[in-house]
């Protein structure tokens, strides 16, 4: 036997152009990816024609920190770091509150959406022919109400989501209309009938669903690190109403602000004018008690003692007071604080003359407004609250500690002005005692005068920090809008269309490919089993074209030459017994075998071989009815069960007389077909057979249904393997695989048949004897 070409040494030629011959896999179905891409970015074209457009609105505010009005003796390198003190993480929360927000919403009416329905698509408007205002509170709305507003000569026509109809008197609008959670009326100067035909819907949306959508939308961040401005940005599908909201986020956060510095001066206010109650109070009695008792002792003016002495006694007056005032004014203060159960502010900038202490109680009382503002937001359990109110007590600790040692510092410094005092008046022993007296009663009131006009200058300042509170931020830039879209992006969508376009297909075409386990071609079996030689391809004919002729000049001519020269190359040479035999089998039924049998056992009688063809495939014999015969004519089987009759009388003569070429049928189905196959009279025949012919080809059943193939294996020079592109399963051929490797069937190759077809079907016949169902 000559050396058949092996599939192994193809397969590893092809790896090379693996990829090649996937690409081209693919682009056999061209026109789907054309056709899929058209179709995608068709609908691309839809979506961007449809698509709610959002634009990006962008606002920019600094904030302003007043705390660096420092001074720059005690903060000079406070300033020369320039560091920031702002805590922009705070601003930022603020600005993205729900409180600051829901002023925002509440002053737009954002909870009332008007939308211009389309056939298609609905688009929101930001200002509609008519005007809105709710009847209701507005928490009473929990879940959208969806009205539609129709408009004509003769009015206007609202229709809820129960279809009931309400008509609203336009001449009187302000009057409520039964049935309706708001009054509806048109805005100046509009005529309904201009609006007739236009479809109009009006949406109440829950104002905490509003809200919170807001906050989400909003983003808020910082240009850079070391900034003090933040960009303030939304996108939405309307400009106007874009730059509104944010423009008026940027007035609320300013307002609110202000208002927190304006409590400070407040609470300074109204601490000076209790002062001033008990200040008027007694400067009252001490004015009293001078006036009594100069008229009880008779006195009207007294003159002023000259020379130095004098002098001395009034500027040591002069430092006694001053520090008598500092003394009263930090009991004052500690009064303050000790009487300061609710964490409020304390009294700022009343006179103090220890920078420390001033510190201590401004940073006291920005303490105190951090903890009313998120005490707005949080429960009196909130842990960050907690921790300020302990900032606090700490602070309140720290300001009666320093007091109390500032006042300690006082009164040593008073002790020693007043020896010094007593000093100097000694020089005045000559002075009679109830001028001493005098003296102690106008001292007094001098102290409450001085007091009383301090508190005086005190409050016109804080009145004028009241009345011209500084802004809380500078507005870099108002709210502006790109009019580039941000969405949706032309380019980005029809990129998308072009990759979905070609993605589904692929998609497709993998699927398909991946769960196909039909082989189609000859490569699939190169692929799968390239230690088995492949004979040749049979290619598929749709017509009536299934038989060669004499002198055939055709394809499937062609295709049985090829098959005969490669079969050459599996059976023995020089074969000395006389003919050889071939074996035709499949897996399954349909796949042609009985086809390709009789084709072959034609090309070989063209060859002016002498070829027997024998209907091998007792259960379910079809020999016969490719050659006009009928099942119950004399066939094998009736020489099988009577060995003594001859063997040619079961012969006869192929298409055409042709004397080349005899065919011996089935002949009628046996009960026994395994019996009678491993008989020795199945031997015999074989034997006479070779004696007559060159080829004798077995027309046998397939391997997977019955077993009366490899009974007859034995027999054969050479299997053809008969598979059916688009029909046989690749898991099957696992089966044939294991007959060539345990070789059960002698030099086995394969066939492929129906090569070229796109949509393979089966052969109209079928078994009846225990492994099919007849068609």
């Amino acid at each position: 036997m000559k050396e058949f070409p092996s599939n192994i040494e193809r397969v590893e030629e092809d790896e090379s152009n693996a990829l090649m011959e996937i690409i081209k896999k693919y682009l056999r179905y061209w026109p789907w990816f054309l056709l899929s891409a058209i179709a995608c970015i068709g609908a691309g074209f839809i979506y961007m024609r449809y698509a709610p457009v959002k634009y990006n609105t962008v606002a920019k505010i600094k904030i302003i920190d007043d705390t660096k009005e420092a001074d720059i003796a005690s903060d000079a390198l406070a300033l020369l770091s320039r560091n920031n003190k702002i805590n922009l993480e705070n601003e930022i929360e603020v600005l993205k509150s729900y409180r600051i927000l829901k002023q925002v919403v509440e002053e737009h009416h954002l909870d009332i959406a008007y939308y211009e329905v389309g056939k298609v698509k609905s688009t929101q408007l930001w200002v509609a022919p008519f005007i809105v205002e709710k009847q209701i509170e507005a928490d009473s709305v929990q879940t959208p109400w969806l009205y539609d507003i129709t408009m004509d000569a003769q009015g206007m026509r609202i229709t809820d989501v129960n279809d009931q109809v309400f008509t609203p008197n336009l001449k009187e609008p302000d009057s409520p209309t039964a049935g309706l959670p708001f009054t509806i009326k048109l805005r100046e100067g509009i005529d309904p009938s201009f609006y007739a035909g236009i479809n109009y819907s009006l949406v109440l949306n829950p104002i905490k669903k509003v809200i919170f959508q807001l906050i989400k939308d909003i983003q808020v961040q910082a240009t850079s690190k070391s900034s003090e401005i933040l960009s303030l940005s939304i996108n939405g599908g309307n400009i106007d109403k874009n730059e509104a909201i944010l423009n008026t986020l940027i007035e609320k956060f300013n307002r609110d602000g202000v208002l927190d510095r304006q409590l400070v001066s407040k609470r300074t206010l109204d601490f000076i004018d209790e002062r001033f109650i008990y200040l008027t109070q007694e400067l009252d009695s001490i004015e009293g008690g001078k006036e009594s008792f100069k008229r009880s002792n008779n006195l009207s003016y007294i003159e002023a003692d000259a020379g130095a002495s004098l002098l001395k006694k009034s500027e040591t007056e002069a430092e006694v007071n001053k520090l008598e005032n500092q003394i009263s004014i930090s009991i004052l203060l500690k009064q303050s604080v000790i009487n300061q159960m609710d964490y409020g502010l304390l009294p700022a900038n009343i006179g103090l003359e220890n920078t420390s202490l001033n510190t201590l109680v401004s940073d006291y009382n920005k303490l105190s407004l951090d903890r009313e503002k998120l005490l707005q937001n949080v429960g009196k359990d909130h842990p960050t609250l907690v921790a300020l109110n302990e900032q606090l007590e700490r602070a309140k600790v720290n300001i009666i500690k320093s007091v109390n040692i500032y006042e300690t510092q006082l009164k040593n410094s008073l002790r020693q002005l007043k020896e010094e005092e007593s000093r100097a008046g000694s020089q005045f022993a000559r002075l009679p005692e109830k001028e001493k007296m005098l003296r102690s009663i106008e001292r007094q009131q001098d102290i409450k005068e001085n007091l009383f006009l301090l508190l005086l200058q005190k409050r016109e300042e804080a009145a004028i920090s009241y009345a011209v509170t500084a802004p809380s931020v500078k507005i870099v830039d108002y709210g502006l809008t790109n009019s580039i879209p941000v969405s949706p992006k032309k380019t980005i969508v029809y990129a998308l269309s072009l990759i979905a376009g070609m993605f589904l297909p692929f998609a497709v075409l993998y699927i398909r490919f991946t769960l196909d386990t039909k082989i189609r071609s000859r490569k699939d079996l190169e692929i799968l089993y390239p230690e088995i030689p492949i004979a040749g391809e049979i290619p598929f004919f749709k017509g009536t074209k299934s038989f060669m002729e004499v002198n055939d000049r055709s394809i499937l001519a062609e295709s049985f030459s090829i098959l005969g020269t490669n079969l050459s190359y599996l059976l023995p040479e020089n074969k000395a017994k006389g003919g050889q035999v071939i074996a035709v089998t499949s897996s399954v039924k349909g796949e042609g075998k009985t086809l390709l049998s009789s084709n072959l056992s034609l090309a070989y009688a063209s060859l002016n071989k002498k070829v027997l063809l024998v209907g091998a495939d007792l259960r379910n014999p079809q020999l016969h009815t490719y050659f006009n015969g009928n099942s119950d004519q004399k066939g094998l089987s009736n020489f099988l069960n009577d060995p003594g009759m001859n063997w040619k009388d079961c012969l006869v003569n192929g298409p055409g007389n042709n004397g080349s070429l005899n065919i011996c049928f089935g002949g009628p189905i046996p009960p026994n077909a395994p019996e009678l196959l491993s008989s020795k009279a199945f031997a015999q025949f074989l034997e006479n057979a070779k004696q007559e012919f060159d080829y004798i080809i077995l027309d046998t059943a397939p391997t997977m249904l019955v077993s009366d193939t490899l009974l007859i294996s034995k027999f054969a020079d050479a299997t053809l393997f008969v598979t059916r592109a688009g029909l046989t399963d690749k898991r099957l051929l696992e089966f044939s695989k294991n007959l060539h490797k345990t070789k059960k069937l002698k030099n086995m190759a394969y066939v492929v048949n129906g090569v070229g077809n796109g949509k393979a079907k089966g052969y109209n016949y079928g078994y009846g004897y225990g492994y099919g169902s007849e068609k």
